[in-house]
């Protein structure tokens, strides 16, 4: 099986990224933000203490979390319930940048993301993937763009969910997301020794498809 691992910073536009190399390679897309953010939506629902470490530990052990794919999309499941809908709120977002620190959580769902790389083809996106998950992987892509571009992606796809947001707001959460991100004691973000950088700021999806998928086949 052949895995390629995608990382990067919030809003760099990964999981766009991995759906549309996956496609083009014929292998399965693992969503490894979705995975913790329906953690992040059972902590936020049932509301438990990230900072209780045992409450956490017992939430963590209460919780199960699966990805089918039906008619081609993935689906997630939390304890057997769909709960796609409901992962890309900006609380449940907040939340899986908080919680996804902690050892309790990430050892819930590191054997799942490993498993599914040894059973598939994989492209799997994340924060920690190429350094941490799949240390092994054939590809290691770093993927980021700006602060300002990715707070203006977010803001753009909030504009056309009918809401108002607030631009400058939003570029102060992915700073402050970032540096959570890439400080926190367990698995921080950052680029793996042989990841390829890409800057997706001035380039088109497609652009970005094909430099990784140039990089794929030259050790796939």
């Amino acid at each position: 099986m052949a895995s390629i691992a995608i990382d990067g910073p919030a809003g760099a536009g990964k999981s766009t990224i991995a759906k549309a190399v996956a496609k083009k390679l014929d292998y399965i897309y693992v969503d490894t933000g979705a995975m913790y953010r329906a953690i992040a939506h059972y902590l936020v629902t049932n509301h438990i203490d990230i900072e209780d470490e045992k409450a956490l530990a017992e939430a963590c052990n209460q919780v199960t979390v699966e990805i089918q794919y039906e008619k081609g999309q993935q689906q997630v499941y939390l304890n057997g319930e769909n709960v796609t809908p409901y992962l890309r709120t900006e609380e449940t977002g907040n939340m899986a940048s908080k919680s996804s620190a902690k050892a309790p959580v990430r050892a819930a769902l590191l054997d799942l993301q490993r498993n599914m790389a040894k059973q598939y083809n994989v492209v799997m996106d994340g924060r920690d993937i190429g350094t941490n998950v799949l240390p092994e992987a054939e590809v290691k892509i770093y993927l980021t763009a700006s602060s300002k571009e990715r707070a203006n992606r977010r803001y753009k796809e909030l504009i056309e969910k009918g809401e108002q947001p607030d631009f400058d707001k939003i570029e102060a959460d992915i700073i402050e997301r970032d540096k959570r991100d890439m400080n926190r004691a367990i698995a921080p973000l950052k680029q793996a020794e042989d990841a390829v950088l890409i800057d997706s700021s001035d380039m088109s999806i497609d652009e970005v498809v094909d430099k990784i998928l140039s990089v794929a086949q030259t050790v796939l």
